[in-house]
């Protein structure tokens, strides 16, 4: 389809359109596939330009001050729209006999940034390698390079060069709150640390992955924090759920400059596991109105009656209760007010970043091992 004037200006200029119907058929199918359509023939135009500029105007004899002569043309691919488009392009060859001569143009559309940009966009929001394709407008038939494997290696290329970058980023932001929870892939084990700033912005710093949420686990992944910058010293609100290894991971690494929330949502699951369903009701509404006190004295005294008034009948659930009790209200000691407090009483951030992970890598079925697992859950992160 010609739809621009031949002239022997430079296509950075004016263009004039003389086929407004060839246009208008095109626009039928789409903005993209119109666009699709003028960006070839655009293409096509510099590759012509290229041309000239070694073998000068075309159907002109003149041999004087060409470097090249024309030499038929030859398929290639070009990136566009998120896959490989199959063209047609001039081929020139040097006067000298030296060999063919380069377009310059060709190797500013042959760059693959643009197609791997695409793909890790569309499988980072959740497209599978397999539907892809199916995700790239205009009709598949001129496409190659777009397969399941294919997609998958430049993923992997993609995924390392930003687990590159997101692990060994610095840390050279403040965060007095940080959130630390484990995700279970497959047989592995991810823990995340998630930041939250001064200005309420939550980040994951760092993953390490285990068989399971174990303290060394927690260990490495608090050191790799400090290495990277994290302020060992500085005193931090450490928000978690009822697991002893992390509490000991936390402990052991920054000692008395940890100040520990356990996560009132999980203690409150723990302490329902232990009761009937007619009992689950009453306590439930009992723990919350309990969390929801401002004063720390106020809010232990209602815990501690609870307790008291469960003891005989369901001891497990009393003793559930009274477990880690004063840690479960950290932010009541600390006076943390208001809406910050709902924010910082629970691992609910934390679990929200875990689902959106899991959402985000939910078709992988199958983790062959630490490392694919600790690339799909960066991806899942980021």
């Amino acid at each position: 389809m010609k739809v621009y004037q031949e002239n022997n200006k430079s296509v950075n200029g004016s263009i004039e359109i003389i086929n407004s119907e060839s246009l208008y058929e095109k626009a039928r199918s789409g903005l993209m596939e119109l666009s699709m359509s003028l960006g070839l023939e655009v293409m096509r135009m510099m590759f012509e330009e290229d041309v000239e500029r070694y073998a000068g105007p075309k159907g002109k004899h003149n041999t004087q001050g060409r470097s090249g002569y024309r030499h038929g043309t030859e398929n290639t691919t070009v990136v566009m729209g998120g896959k490989k488009v199959r063209v047609e392009r001039p081929r020139v060859r040097a006067v000298d006999g030296s060999g063919e001569l380069p377009l310059e143009t060709l190797g500013l559309f042959q760059d693959e940034d643009p197609l791997n940009k695409a793909i890790m966009a569309r499988l980072l929001s959740g497209v599978s390698t397999r539907k892809y394709n199916r995700t790239v407008d205009s009709e598949a038939a001129d496409t190659i390079c777009t397969s399941k494997s294919d997609v998958s290696r430049r993923f992997i290329e993609g995924m390392d060069i930003l687990m590159n970058e997101f692990f060994t980023r610095k840390l050279d932001q403040d965060y007095p709150v940080m959130m630390i929870d484990g995700l279970e892939l497959g047989k592995m084990t991810i823990l995340a640390a998630m930041g939250i700033d001064s200005d309420g912005k939550k980040r994951i710093l760092g993953i390490a992955e285990g068989g399971s949420e174990n303290s060394s686990v927690v260990k490495t992944l608090l050191e790799d924090l400090i290495s990277r910058g994290l302020d060992s010293e500085r005193p931090r609100l450490y928000v978690l759920d009822g697991g002893k290894a992390l509490h000991k991971g936390v402990v052991d690494t920054f000692g008395k400059s940890a100040f520990i929330q356990r996560c009132q949502v999980h203690k409150k699951r723990n302490v329902l596991s232990h009761l009937p369903e007619t009992e689950q009701a009453d306590t439930s509404i009992a723990m919350t109105m309990a969390y929801r006190e401002f004063d720390y004295n106020a809010a232990l005294e209602k815990l501690e009656e609870l307790a008291s008034r469960l003891e005989h009948r369901y001891p497990k659930a009393s003793a559930s209760i009274l477990e880690g009790l004063e840690e479960t209200l950290t932010v009541h000691r600390l006076k943390i007010p208001g809406q910050l407090r709902e924010t910082l009483c629970s691992t609910n951030p934390m679990e929200s970043a875990n689902s959106a992970c899991r959402g985000i890598i939910r078709r992988v079925s199958n983790f062959r091992d630490g490392e694919m697992v600790l690339r799909h859950a960066a991806a899942g992160f980021i």
